[in-house]
């Protein structure tokens, strides 16, 4: 295939312009992106999933602009511009950026929904600013600036600006509002630098007709292996996204950091100087030999260990396979064409994380998958000379057969049909047979990757597939991954990630027996306790977040209850007696309504209920929309005048207190409650919890806090010059807290 030739270097201010503006595109491009999904999250709550599916949609929109300016190839440069412009000022017609005004319905599908919001929110500018970076490249190339390729590298630069600059001075300092008016500016900027890039063409460039081009068009196997190089580390990017937050650790922010490394690894891979990409393609094997030991962890005592191993090989593997790329990037006159397959590739690779494996798989098994994936396109490189020749011999098919056979007995030893309890010894020593037998072959892409899947086996991979064959072990909706687990005969547990969402005691005589954060002296516990001496014995109760059905137990005779739980997931399995019993058991035929809680209380008659729990906070990724003042303003619609609101906070990153206590300033009487467990609750699966207080009518609270005079509450703890939390404004940055390994 031909080579881009260089061409003379250029005058440095045009290099410099076109940087400018394609890096100012791009930082639009990808600042938008959170900022719209900030906007969104009051109708879509904050599910990693939804972030996975709005990825979708900017990548399909991505793929529109490098389509659109490909399509703009085959005119002169002065007929690009005028359509290119045309279309931006088009654009700037739907600015200020924002929201449509669509609400999804009671049974709206968000795998569809959401989709469909972002496209009419932001799709005419995002569209146009999509197809910046290949067309402003190709009007580069025909302005006599030389080889355009390393100027994908400064937008990645720019998109990785924009990305971090939301999280960390757009959304802590500004309203969603005045954001919005900076991101239309920006617009307009950038509106400006192509007007000045379109009136600074060549007018030999600007005026001539595409004529037959000099080197022949890329064929479809290439064109074929831009897509696959460029699906993997698209899809692996996002598949690491929910592995870590759902797998390791549920770390507030920490979806920004794979975008950013991905994004990252392009300006690394296309970059003029080697060294760096160089190295990441020679030392890809290894880091992916290492990942594969925790593809398969959970709940792991060392969860930023396994977090940053996992991120290390994002961006090493992203670069090599970029890198890939780029060693088979066309002649500039088909450059085009090369970013609309990266495009078509990076789409697939979405496609296939966040619709296709949610509904494939029970568990984040695309993240092994394009693991290995990602060792099959590797450049193979070979390190032992002697076992090379071995298998490049005549007997090496046999050779290669004999290292597969080893390794999967290996593995089959330490985990699978052939694994013995009393044989434990076997597992560590399996593990140092199959990471030897991967070293050994690499150079031979087929057998490593055979190899890594057997390593991945016997780290938890059989453990996890055994939970999958087990009808209603292991379930998956666009929501999460749950997991239902025995601890032996005594204790089940039902797992979101490395979050418990809900504990039952087994043990006959205690089945009913709320546990967790739920406990008898937990703040929700003594509330219930209090609840027929304030509101009589006929209360109105309603529980956001349903977990395992635990409150259930907490009901009495002529109560009136309601659930409302916004995945249908988890009722299916807090309704199944053969996982949990608690609703069966203890209110069996409860009302539950399926939606999100904002969208379905604000739905209700006022006055609907005596006493409203919140309990959507127990995963450490917490929807802020629910802790907001509009929030708040229908609970208070929904409860009595003199309601009770529980709010459970209870988080290891996040001190959720003074957003509270900022809301509790606007009218409302509060009181919280610490409740620590000693050794003999904790042996009985008590928790330790913060629970909230609310209530229009500060004679509840005090009733509440009377009930039980040996249990203490305390005032709510405030911060000085902390202001409430908005659908417009709110920031997570200033409530991080250190992080604390659970025991």
């Amino acid at each position: 295939m031909s080579q881009p030739v260089d061409a003379p270097n250029g005058d440095r201010a045009l290099r410099l312009r076109y940087i400018v503006t394609i890096c100012a595109g791009s930082f639009l491009l990808f600042l938008v992106q959170p900022m719209v999904a900030r906007m969104a999250l009051p109708r879509l709550g904050g599910a990693p999933t939804v972030w996975n599916s709005a990825m979708v949609v900017y990548q399909a929109l991505l793929l529109g602009g490098y389509a659109y300016a490909h399509w703009l190839g085959r005119f002169s440069g002065r007929t690009q511009a005028a359509i290119h412009l045309f279309l931006f000022v088009a654009a700037a017609l739907t600015l200020p950026v924002g929201l449509t005004s669509s609400l999804p319905s009671a049974d709206a599908n968000p795998v569809f929904w959401v989709p469909y919001l972002l496209l009419t929110s932001i799709g005419p500018v995002f569209f146009v600013i999509a197809a910046q970076a290949p067309l402003m490249q190709r009007w580069f190339s025909l302005s006599g600036g030389g080889d355009p390729y390393p100027l994908y590298a400064a937008s990645n630069i720019g998109s990785f600006g924009g990305l971090i600059a939301y999280p960390l001075l757009l959304e802590p300092l500004l309203p969603v509002a005045s954001q919005s008016e900076i991101w239309s500016a920006g617009y307009l900027l950038v509106l400006a630098l192509v007007v000045l890039s379109a009136f600074m063409m060549p007018k030999a460039a600007a005026l001539s007709q595409p004529t037959q081009q000099e080197t022949p068009a890329p064929d479809w196997r290439t064109v074929g292996r831009w897509i696959i190089l460029a699906a993997v580390p698209s899809g692996l990017m996002l598949s690491t996204s929910l592995h870590l937050t759902t797998d390791i650790v549920a770390m507030p922010l920490l979806w920004v950091l794979p975008l950013g490394l991905y994004l990252l690894s392009f300006s690394v891979a296309f970059a003029t100087n080697r060294r760096l990409a160089d190295f990441c393609r020679h030392f890809a094997p290894f880091v992916i030999l290492m990942a594969a030991c925790s593809a398969f962890m959970d709940s792991t005592r060392f969860p930023f260990s396994f977090a940053l191993l996992t991120l290390v090989n994002l961006f090493v593997v992203s670069v090599a396979l970029h890198s890939e790329m780029f060693a088979r990037r066309p002649h500039p006159e088909h450059l085009t064409r090369f970013y609309l397959a990266m495009s078509v590739g990076g789409v697939i690779g979405g496609i296939f994380c966040a619709i296709l494996a949610p509904l494939i798989f029970d568990w984040t098994y695309e993240h092994p998958i394009l693991i290995i994936a990602s060792a099959l396109l590797l450049v193979p490189r070979a390190i032992f000379e002697t076992s090379q020749k071995l298998l490049e011999s005549a007997n090496g098919r046999a050779a290669a057969a004999a290292i597969a056979l080893l390794a999967l007995v290996a593995a089959t030893l330490a985990g699978g049909p052939l694994y013995n309890e009393a044989l434990r010894f076997i597992q560590p020593i399996s593990i140092i047979v199959i990471i030897g037998a991967a070293v050994a072959s690499l150079g031979k892409r087929w057998l490593f990757a055979f190899c890594l899947g057997c390593l991945m086996l016997t780290l938890n991979g059989w453990q996890k597939i055994g939970l999958s064959i087990q009808p209603g072990m292991m379930t998956r909706s666009y929501f999460g991954v749950y997991s239902v687990r025995s601890n032996g005969v005594d204790t089940r547990y039902l797992v979101h990630g490395t979050t418990v969402h809900g504990v039952q005691n087994l043990a006959p005589s205690r089945q009913t027996q709320p546990t967790s954060y739920y406990a008898p002296h937990s703040g929700i516990g003594l509330a219930m306790t209090a609840i027929p001496a304030i509101y009589g014995p006929g209360a109105r109760i309603d529980i956001v977040g349903l977990g395992a059905g635990t409150l259930a137990c907490y009901a009495k005779p002529d109560q009136h209850w309601t659930f409302y739980e916004i995945d249908p997931a988890i009722v299916t399995i807090a309704s199944d007696p053969k996982r949990f019993t608690f609703l069966s058991r203890c209110l069996p035929g409860v009302k539950v309504v399926i939606g999100d809680a904002r969208l379905t209380l604000a739905a209700t008659q006022p006055n609907s209920a005596d006493v409203l729990a919140i309990d959507a906070f127990s995963s450490d990724a917490v929807p802020m929309h629910l802790l907001t003042a509009e929030a708040f303003a229908t609970y208070r619609r929904h409860i009595a005048p003199d309601g009770l609101l529980m709010v459970h906070i209870s988080n290891r990153f996040l001190d959720l207190e003074p957003v509270l206590a900022a809301i509790a300033r606007q009218g409302w009487a509060s009181a919280a409650r610490d409740y620590d467990v000693t050794d003999a609750e904790r042996n009985l699966n008590y928790s330790h919890s913060l629970w909230i207080a609310f209530s229009p009518d500060k004679k509840v609270i005090d009733r509440l806090i009377v009930s039980n005079p040996a249990e203490k509450w305390r005032p709510i703890g405030s911060r000085p010059g902390f202001k409430p939390w908005t659908d417009d404004h709110a920031s997570i940055l200033s409530i991080l807290k250190p992080y604390k390994r659970d025991n």
